[in-house]
Formats: structure tokens, C-alpha cells, sequence
């Protein structure tokens, strides 16, 4: 059958390849499954009760909780109304949290725990829901008891009268300013991107997945509407706490990663190697080298043969690992390095990198093993019907069906975004291989993204930052790294007066940043500034410098911004120094 809403396509997974376990949640240690029948049927009665609350066409309702079944099924009881669904990332702060239900002008809230309700509940939305048992918190399974079979035949006509370019969703994403801004996407954005990336991804309705990275984002919840389109289970995980015990339960076939969760594997995996002795330790870091030096093409006879051996002792453990059945994992969100892409890939563990943004549903481009289609050190090809083009200042542009409609209820922004012949504009530098892969150069944005695909907006930390008595100058840190850090030039002035209150001797500046007591007491400001932002814009370690960033040094322009990339490479070793201590 034709999908053409988003809501079609539990439906063309019951004609094509009804499921069992067409998605599953673990509930008091044992997984929960629902069938594709139990998903269509049980999406009707929330959206009946929804519609009971008086939810309508057009509408905001918003879910903010980490992945479980849950989750999906209110997201489809939403979208069979007509209404928009505006996810919310768990852990955003509880500014964001309000900012977001207002400016969306959100209708119903779902949350998960009594955590993310205590932000939730702000008196902006006029009914709010967890799914977890709160008290005096109304429990989800309320909006269920509502349903009133008797509207049947009205949900039947809200659903016709839903077209593909009818909008499906708000997700909110940090803007250069602090605020977030609300991409809107349609019902035809998603399934033309979900059907483009279906050629990248070697799975089919035999297939598991594990569903781990955040469904408030379009990356995991994009592959999630893929997921039940091929009719693969889907099984969701909340926590990364116990991340490793599931997927050695659900042995998947596929599941999406950040680079940061890889190197995490990648680091866990190293450890115990460095804990073996003699000829296995020499075994292991062999077929680790081995690894590093793989090549798409093959090296030679002799480095395939090597390899094959380094499988069969050392890499089919790392496979078992990953419950033995992985096909491919697709690493999005952030750049990775491609010695990890280049080892993981030796190992018989088929990452693929891919490219693209909240903007564009959100696959632009992305490796495949097959065809010839995978190249390390880029993000693969264009998808199919997307068109890439690097415009003259390098900035990489967009035009495709899976580009958004505008932000929401900003139209300045829009326009900045998306000009007139319909090209999205990135903010990233890149460049086309003569073979036709995209490589990402540089950044034309401040903003950046840690290694665990999470944006940071420097400039809204490093002011929070400077409000401090203590603190002169700032520049954050952190692209495509664990953590966000900080540079940080005290006010010396100030300082001084604080270590002879104290009784802290203050020699020379030299002497005095190195003083931990200063360290920690400039720390503390830090984690004070950073109290009301989400927990991965928080600075989480600082070195403290001894001269003022001047326009004379080169680290400011003549207006006083700041130069981030000469900065970043004149304290090239203290910034390694932060990373690696």
C-alpha cells in the first residue's frame, strides 16, 4: 500500500508483514511486546481519548520522555487526529521546558517520571499525563479510559483529511541565540527521507533493532517510522545504564549509535586488552593496529589473510559483544573519527556514517557498505532525490522533499535558513569527491556538537560565565569532544583581593592560576552558571590562562568577538591537556 501520512505506516506493516513484537519495552525485567495490531489499535483509543480533552487538527501535543513503547504510541494517536506532535528532549532544562510549551502553544503534555513532570507542568499546557505512576500526577492510561468508540467514524474523517504536506511535527533545536527553534516537518519530509535511507540500510522484516538515541530527536525517530515501515522489531531502550545487557539480549541486526557511544565501546574494549598478558595482549594490540590500517579496497593478499586471523581470535569477540548479529550501525549526529570507523569496520562491525540535520528529516547523505558506497573520512552519497551542491564560500546547501517547511513562527530565521530557489543552507563547510562523496571540512556556525551528538551554544555559556566576579574573558570549548570545556581568563584584579582576603599567596599570575584552590573556587562559579542548562551544555572541566584575549594577539576582531579558531590553536596543548588528563 501507498504511504502517504505517517500514521499509514503501522498499517502497511500489518498487510505486508504483521508482527508480533512490532515494538517492545522492558517492564518489571521482562520485554513487553506489541503487535502491529495491538499498535494500531491501541494508538485509536489515546487519540479517541485525546480527542476527548478536546484535541483537534492542528493541535500541539507534546511528549517528553526517553524511548519506550509509550512513546510511540501516543506519537501515532497524534498524528491520526491531525495534530503536531512536539517532542521534548528529557533532560532540557526547565527554562527550555516552558519556553518550548509556550511558544508551541501546546495543548496536552506526556511525560515519563515525576522528574521530567516537575518540569513539565509548568501551567502551559492544559492537560498533562506521565507515563510512569506519579502522585498526584494523572497517569496515561487516564487519556485511554476516555476513548469513546462512539467517535469512531469522526477520527476516520480527521485521518482523510490529513495530506502528506500537512505538518507532523515541531522539534525544537538550540538557535545562536540560546532559544530554541522549531523546525517544521511534514508528513511528506519524513517518509521521503525514511524511503530514500531504506537503500542504505541492509535490514529487513527478520531484522531487530535496539532504539537508544533520544526519539526527541528526528535522527532515531526518522529510523524508527523506517523500522515498522520494513517491518523490523523494534525493541527501546531508556537508560544507557545497562545499554550493554540489552543488546546482548536483543542480539540486533541494526541500532544507530553518536560517535561518543562508540568510543565509549571502543575505550571499554581497549581496557581489557591492556589488561591481558603475554602472547594475548601481543594478539590483541596486533589486530588492533591491523584494524586502523583497514582500507575499503583491501591493502593485499597478505594484510586480507592477517585480517581474516584477527577476526577469527580477536574481532569475533567484539562482535559477540554486540549480541553477534550486527549488519550495520549507523553513526550520526556528529563527526567520528575515522580511525574508529576504520577499526570497527576491520572487525566485521559495519559502521556507517551518515550526514544531515533536523532541518532536512534528516539524512542529506550516508555511507553503505555495498555498492561501492562507503569512503572513510566522508558522510557517503546524497540520498536518493536529495540535491548537494557547496555553495562558493564552501558552505554545504541542501534542496530535496525532505527539507523542512520553515521555523516555527519565525520567519526572519527561515529565511536565512532556506532561500529562494528552496536550498537549505547548512552552516557547514564541505566539499564533493570526484566520486561523489560529501566530506564536512569546518564548521561556518559557532555552534558545535559534542562527540554524543548534542549542540552547544558557546556564547550563552560563555556570558552566563563572564557574570561572574571571578571570571574576565571565556571561550567553551568542545567540538566533536566528550564534554564541553572552558579557556577562562580570571579577572586578576579581583582575584588578587580574594587571595589576600584568604591568606592565598599571589606571586605572579603563573603561580596563582596553578593554585588548585583557585582552580576549584573558579570551578565552582562554573558549575553555578551552568545550573540552569541542559547537563550537556555544562562546562565539565576549565584551565584557567594567564593573559586577556586582545585584538593585538589576534584573538579578538575589531569588534571584540572572539576568533575561535586561532584561540584553539594557539592552547592546542592545554585543550589536549583537558581531554587526555
Amino acid at each position: 500500500m501507498t504511504i502517504e501520512r505517517l500514521f499509514d505506516i503501522p498499517r502497511h506493516q500489518l498487510a505486508s508483514y504483521p508482527k508480533a513484537d512490532a515494538i517492545c519495552t522492558k517492564e518489571n525485567g521482562e520485554w513487553r511486546p506489541y503487535s502491529t495490531q495491538e499498535l494500531i489499535d491501541i494508538s485509536e483509543r489515546i487519540a479517541l481519548g485525546l480527542m476527548a480533552l478536546g484535541v483537534a487538527p492542528g493541535h500541539k501535543v507534546a511528549i517528553c520522555s526517553g524511548n519506550r513503547s509509550e512513546w510511540a504510541l501516543v506519537d501515532q494517536a497524534i498524528l491520526r487526529i491531525g495534530a503536531i506532535t512536539v517532542p521534548i528532549y528529557p533532560t532540557s532544562s526547565k527554562e527550555d521546558y516552558a519556553y518550548i510549551l509556550k511558544h508551541a502553544g501546546v495543548n496536552v503534555c506526556f511525560s515519563a517520571n515525576a522528574d521530567i513532570n516537575a518540569k513539565a507542568d509548568c501551567g502551559v499546557a492544559e492537560h498533562c499525563f506521565t507515563f510512569e505512576r506519579v502522585a498526584g500526577a494523572r497517569h496515561w492510561s487516564e487519556a485511554l479510559g476516555m476513548a469513546d468508540a462512539a467517535r469512531a467514524e469522526e477520527l476516520r474523517s480527521f485521518e482523510a483529511a490529513v495530506k502528506g504536506n500537512d505538518l507532523a511535527t515541531i522539534i525544537y533545536t538550540s538557535g545562536t541565540t540560546g532559544k530554541p527553534k522549531g523546525v517544521m516537518l511534514t508528513h511528506a519530509n519524513v517518509i521521503s527521507n525514511l524511503l530514500a535511507s531504506i537503500e542504505r540500510f541492509p535490514v529487513d522484516s527478520n531484522a531487530r533493532c535496539i532504539s537508544f538515541l533520544p526519539l526527541s530527536h528526528i535522527y532515531e525517530r526518522m529510523l524508527m517510522y523506517m523500522y515498522l515501515y520494513v517491518g523490523v522489531s523494534i525493541y527501546f531502550q531508556e537508560s544507557l545504564e545497562d545499554l550493554g545487557d540489552r543488546i546482548r539480549e536483543v542480539r540486533p541486526d541494526v541500532f544507530t549509535a553518536v560517535p561518543r557511544l562508540l568510543e565509549k565501546i571502543f575505550d571499554k574494549i581497549v581496557a581489557k586488552g591492556e589488561a591481558l598478558t603475554g602472547v594475548k595482549r601481543a594478539l590483541f594490540f596486533w589486530a588492533l593496529d591491523l584494524g586502523f590500517k583497514y582500507d575499503v579496497h583491501g591493502r593485499s593478499w597478505f594484510y586480507d589473510m592477517q585480517l581474516a586471523v584477527a577476526r577469527k581470535l580477536i574481532f569475533s569477540k567484539w562482535q559477540e559483544a554486540l549480541g553477534g548479529r550486527c549488519r550495520v550501525v549507523a553513526s550520526g549526529s556528529a563527526a567520528l573519527q575515522e580511525r574508529l570507523a576504520r577499526v570497527f569496520n576491520a572487525a566485521g562491525i559495519p559502521v556507517m556514517e551518515g550526514y544531515g540535520l533536523t532541518e532536512s528529516s534528516p539524512v542529506i547523505s550516508v555511507n553503505d557498505l555495498r555498492h561501492d558506497g562507503l569512503r572513510f573520512g566522508t558522510v557517503g552519497r546524497p540520498i536518493k532525490d536529495v540535491e548537494v551542491r557547496i555553495a562558493p564560500d564552501g558552505e554545504i546547501l541542501a534542496r530535496g522533499p525532505n527539507i523542512m517547511k520553515g521555523y516555527y513562527m519565525e520567519p526572519e530565521l527561515t529565511k536565512e535558513a532556506l532561500d529562494a530557489e528552496g536550498w537549505l543552507h547548512t552552516g557547514d563547510i564541505g566539499e564533493i569527491t570526484v566520486e561523489g562523496f560529501l566530506r564536512i571540512t569546518d564548521r561556518k556556525k559557532e555552534i558545535f556538537k559534542t562527540s554524543g551528538g548534542k549542540y552547544v551554544a558557546p556564547q550563552v555559556i560563555e556570558n552566563r560565565l563572564k557574570a561572574s566576579r571571578f571570571i574576565e574573558q571565556a571561550i567553551v570549548i568542545g567540538e566533536n569532544r566528550k564534554f564541553p570545556a572552558a579557556l577562562i581568563v580570571p579577572d586578576f584584579a579581583f582575584l588578587k583581593d580574594y587571595c589576600a582576603l584568604k591568606g592565598i599567596p599571589f606571586d605572579s599570575r603563573d603561580q596563582v592560576v596553578a593554585d588548585k584552590r583557585i582552580i576549584d573556587r573558579v570551578f565552582e562559579e562554573v558549575q553555578e552558571a551552568g545550573n540552569e542548562l541542559g547537563h550537556w551544555e555544562r562546562v565539565k572541566k576549565i584551565a584557567l590562562l594567564t593573559s586577556e584575549f586582545t585584538i593585538e594577539a589576534g584573538d579578538l576582531t575589531p569588534s571584540l568577538k572572539l576568533k575561535r579558531k586561532p584561540i584553539q590553536a594557539k592552547y592546542a596543548s592545554l585543550i589536549e591537556g583537558i581531554y587526555t588528563d
